[in-house]
């Protein structure tokens, strides 16, 4: 009897200091009956199906995300997040969850799943009748949520419930939109692309795109609905007061009206109007919640090995660098081999180093020897687990100009294998022309992937770049060409734009911004012999000086890149830019 007594009374101080705190909360947000009143009715009103507006604004903005989706622009998307209009039924969600008003829940389960299919669909056509579809940062962002997902859904269903039940004078209240927006229009476009990717053109990646995105969607609705139901409960906002006001409200509003009639016809739907159980409904949103955290977590865990393999890959790219720096980056006669990449993968257990060199002075098989031998002792690993690509492409300065793969150690028969593609690569880009006016300027193959998922990067001169439509063509008669249909085939463009450059006043000295500017253009130059650069100087300035500043680029390229001036063209001009230079360059291929 006593120990009864005693657990009767620790539920009574529990009972009590609960409802202390929901005062409590609720007096620090200002929130009284006539406010609770004013939330309830005006979230009531938001889970409408009549407003035109409404549904205008719904399609206006999925239309903004998609485009911005499609077009990579983040800008745009933040657009489309500030005028999403989900924010009302989802609280209203929240707010039946947490008062058990199931005329309420109705109306915001019908309108949220009108709106998102609603959305969904228009995504859906405009991505259908769009004549490019390729993936980009933005969407695939979308595709793969984990928990942190739902953390950042359920401080934004936080922040809106609090920012909707707090009144604000003379500020407009755009941080529910804006929270609740950021999480959800985005992924419900992509649901939508990723529908129109499959139907019009593949299904595969279109299901991978639509269900990513619907797994995001789902997360952050069931987040968002369940914090704010929990700060709904914490106001305490289903007081007697405020259930007699929204009663008088409903007896004169005709809408809700017709829901209490259709609602009356359904004797299952009748009876559940009678249920107030709390845990019923806690149990109703957190089922879906913990449904949803199960695959949530196999993606962050998966995000968590891929980060620290990229941090493994990081440290050995160092290593490598470091390693290259020490004793490897000079050859006989002094000058300097240009390491442009590297590259880790690691596969059956065996580590692949993927190096890209600028030289006009080739790698013996002993040096290559040596670097792998001082390599595999830095990285503490066995010198036959560590294997070494090295892509030489040679500069001018070397009689032979052809782009040279070497891998050593790896098993002669990986490397007859890469040889035997670089021939294939080479025979495939002979019979490809790309469309006018671009040039194709060579190429570099990447093996990380294996011979069947090889990747190749073609180089090409233009004043523009290609359309993804001829591309996408080109990458199809090249992977057939190559009969590897899950070759890796991108295409990086050469600038052959004319571009103003400067000197400083009426001297041969180059600006700052010049200096940059033609920096960049000798790395062009180093990096694909066929090419040099034209310069347009000033024909206005006297002969003596307009040969000084002849003289100034020539050696420039030269003391700075190694540049001979056979690849440097010369002539006059009397043209003027926009901002008044008088001076231009432009990348050309040689004669």
């Amino acid at each position: 009897m006593t120990k009864n007594t005693d657990t009767f009374r620790l539920f009574r101080i529990i009972l009590r200091l609960w409802k202390n705190f929901r005062d409590r909360f609720a007096d620090s947000l200002n929130v009284d009956e006539d406010r609770k009143a004013a939330i309830y009715i005006d979230l009531s009103k938001s889970a409408t199906l009549r407003d035109i507006t409404y549904w205008l604004q719904i399609f206006f903005s999925a239309g903004i995300a998609t485009l911005g989706l499609v077009l990579n622009s983040p800008a745009v998307i933040i657009g489309a997040m500030l005028i999403s209009p989900l924010m009302g039924p989802i609280l209203s969600g929240g707010l039946a969850l947490a008062t058990g008003d199931l005329i309420l829940a109705v109306r915001s389960f019908v309108n949220l799943l009108l709106s998102s299919f609603g959305a969904i669909i228009f995504a859906m056509i405009l991505v259908a009748f769009l004549p490019f579809k390729e993936g980009n940062q933005e969407i695939l962002s979308r595709t793969s949520p984990n928990t942190l997902d739902l953390g950042i859904a359920l401080f934004s269903g936080a922040i809106g419930s609090l920012a909707v039940c707090k009144e604000v004078k003379g500020v407009v209240t755009s941080i529910p939109g804006v929270a609740i927006a950021v999480a959800l229009m985005p992924p419900l476009c992509v649901v939508g692309y990723g529908m129109g990717l499959a139907v019009s053109l593949n299904f595969s990646d279109g299901w991978r795109f639509a269900s990513g995105g619907g797994l995001l969607y789902l997360t952050n609705l069931v987040a968002i609905t369940f914090m704010a139901m929990v700060v709904f409960i914490l106001l305490r906002i289903d007081s007697p007061g405020v259930r007699k006001r929204v009663r008088e409200w409903r007896a004169t509003d005709s809408e809700s009206i017709a829901w209490q009639n259709a609602i009356a016809k359904i004797p299952s739907l009748e009876q559940a109007r009678e249920i107030r159980s709390m845990s019923l409904r806690l149990l109703m949103i957190l089922l879906p919640l913990l449904l949803i955290f199960i695959p949530l977590t196999q993606s962050y865990y998966k995000l968590k090995n891929e980060i620290q393999v990229k941090q493994a890959e990081n440290q050995i790219q160092q290593t490598a660098k470091a390693v290259w720096n020490e004793g490897f980056s000079k050859q006989e006669n002094g000058e300097a081999r240009i390491l442009d990449e590297i590259r880790v993968a690691t596969k059956d257990e065996k580590l692949e180093i993927y190096l890209r060199i600028f030289d006009n002075e080739p790698y013996t098989q002993e040096e290559r020897n040596q670097f792998l031998t001082e390599l595999s002792k830095r990285l503490d690993r066995r010198e036959d687990s560590v294997a070494l690509q090295l892509i030489e492409i040679p500069t001018s300065a070397r009689d032979d100009l052809t782009v040279k793969a070497e891998s050593t150690p790896v098993p002669l028969s990986i490397s007859e294998l890469q040889t035997q593609f670089l021939q294939r690569v080479q025979n495939a880009l002979t019979g490809v022309s790309l469309p006018a006016p671009a040039k194709t300027l060579d190429f570099v193959i990447n093996y990380s992937s294996g011979i069947n998922n090889a990747g190749v990067i073609i180089f090409y001169a233009s004043e523009r770049e290609i359309d993804n439509d001829a591309k996408e063509l080109l990458r199809g008669n090249i992977r057939q060409r190559l009969n590897l249909p899950n070759a890796s085939i991108s295409f990086e463009r050469v600038s052959t734009e004319k571009r103003a450059f400067s000197f400083i006043n009426n001297t041969a000295e180059l600006s700052p911004e010049a200096s940059q500017e033609l920096a960049e253009a000798m790395e062009v130059l180093r990096a694909h012999p066929q090419l040099k650069a034209v310069f347009e100087l000033n024909s206005k300035v006297n002969g003596t000086l307009l040969a000084e500043r002849q003289k100034a680029v020539a050696a420039y390229f030269k003391e700075i890149g190694a540049i001979p001036e056979n690849r440097l063209s010369f002539v006059k001009s009397d043209q003027q830019s926009n901002n008044g230079k008088t001076d231009f360059y432009r990348i050309a291929l040689g004669e």
